[in-house]
């Protein structure tokens, strides 16, 4: 009886470590938002980059001051 009893205590001893530290799926859907971003293209090139990164200039999005001026001075 004693070694049931010990078993039985082991085994959920095992299971509350393995289930206090598995991060459950509600903790991980709440980091999720925080890590996505929008994506923009560049005019000039086609490179997808965020849209914190990117130069935006008359609704136009570009990856570089350099893209934006070909661009700009490619326009008719």
């Amino acid at each position: 009886m004693g070694k049931l009893l010990f078993i039985v205590v082991i085994a959920v001893l095992v299971y509350w470590i393995i289930r206090t530290r598995k991060p459950n799926k509600k903790q991980i859907i709440e980091l999720l938002p925080d890590a996505s971003e929008d994506m923009v293209c560049c005019e000039h090139c086609g490179i997808h980059l965020p849209e914190n990164e990117s130069i935006a200039s008359q609704g136009i999005f570009f990856c570089s001051e350099e893209h934006r001026q070909n661009y700009l001075n490619s326009e008719p």
